[in-house]
């Protein structure tokens, strides 16, 4: 890839609007005045210490539009996508709740058939929520509750650490959207046994830090994940797991359903490598944890910059002084 697409690449992920989703984060938590906040806000769940460990929350909502055009996927999203957050602070799911709107009983039933096929499928129960069925459109959000014995954060990146990639390319984009399912239709074991495998990790004390990708793509979650931790990042283009035949550019900005961002030391590259091999899951080095404020992409010899924090602050959430 020359330098000038290299550079198109780099601003054409910087203006997507995953990445501009998480922006509108920033003034959000501004007005909400959660700098201030006793617990760390900008990871993938709320961590609340209890006991011997924490208490996870994470929650989700998904655009009317996506809602609209793909019910049943939108309320399987809704535990999948929780599922993750969960399993990327290295905790387990215990339960979930769901807010559901629609405009009739008939127009619920995909949403409530796509949230009770992932319920059952991941092994997580639907304790409760709300629903209103006289609504003048469709609109979901859920929540899931779990815990962690150890905690995997997005703000304990270090330089010096690798960054690594784990996604399950098993799978298919949802067309039209920018979602890459590997998780509808996959046999529940392997969909459960999956999820243990960030937990377990955490456990073993192997990671540094890790963040589920998000709508924000793998890039985009890089740079979520470096903004948290205070560090700058360079990612290797051409070491990313992708599976043949698609597009750079749509692959970098997609949603994975099981795709994770990990930092590293690299003592415990192979040991993590291995891990998700044992699942056939891809995983390999993408890149480094660095000092500084830039995240930057790289291919044949040359470099682009995504972000840089030091001109422009994405969440604005990051590590604290005394952290």
């Amino acid at each position: 890839m020359t330098r000038t697409s290299l550079d198109g690449l780099a601003l054409a992920i910087s203006q997507t609007l995953g990445l501009a989703q998480k922006r509108d984060i920033a003034g959000v938590a501004q007005r909400l005045g959660l700098s201030d906040s006793p617990i760390e806000v900008g990871d993938d769940c709320a961590a609340i210490a209890d006991g011997d460990g924490f208490l996870l929350l994470a929650i989700e909502g998904f655009l009317p539009s996506f809602v609209a055009a793909d019910p049943f996927f939108a309320g399987y999203c809704g535990l999948m996508v929780n599922l993750s957050d969960i399993a990327a602070m290295g905790g387990r799911p215990i339960a979930v709740v769901d807010a559901l709107w629609a405009r009739d009983a008939v127009a619920s039933l995909p949403l409530l058939d796509g949230l009770k096929s992932a319920s059952s499928r991941y092994g997580v129960p639907i304790v409760g929520g709300h629903s209103n069925l006289r609504s003048p459109s469709d609109q979901l959000a859920v929540a899931v509750l779990g815990r962690a014995r150890r905690l995997l954060s997005g703000f304990a990146a270090e330089p010096g650490q690798l960054l690594m990639a784990a996604i399950d390319l098993r799978g298919r984009f949802r067309e039209p959207h920018p979602f890459w399912d590997a998780s509808t239709g996959r046999p529940a074991e392997r969909l459960r046994g999956d999820l243990e495998l960030l937990p377990s990790l955490a456990e073993m004390s192997a990671c540094g830090a890790a963040k589920d990708i998000s709508q924000a793509g793998l890039v985009g979650t890089a740079v979520m994940l470096l903004e948290s931790s205070g560090c700058g990042g360079r990612l290797d283009i051409d070491a990313i797991p992708r599976p043949e035949g698609i597009d750079p550019l749509r692959w970098l900005t997609s949603f994975p359903s099981f795709g994770f961002l990990l930092a590293v030391p690299p003592a415990a590259r192979d040991l993590v490598a291995g891990h998700f091999a044992s699942r056939d899951i891809a995983c390999a080095p993408i890149g480094h944890v660095e000092a500084g404020s830039s995240v930057r992409i790289a291919q044949g010899g040359q470099e682009a910059t995504v972000w840089d924090f030091g001109v422009q602050p994405l969440i604005g959430c990051g590590r604290r002084p005394d952290a």
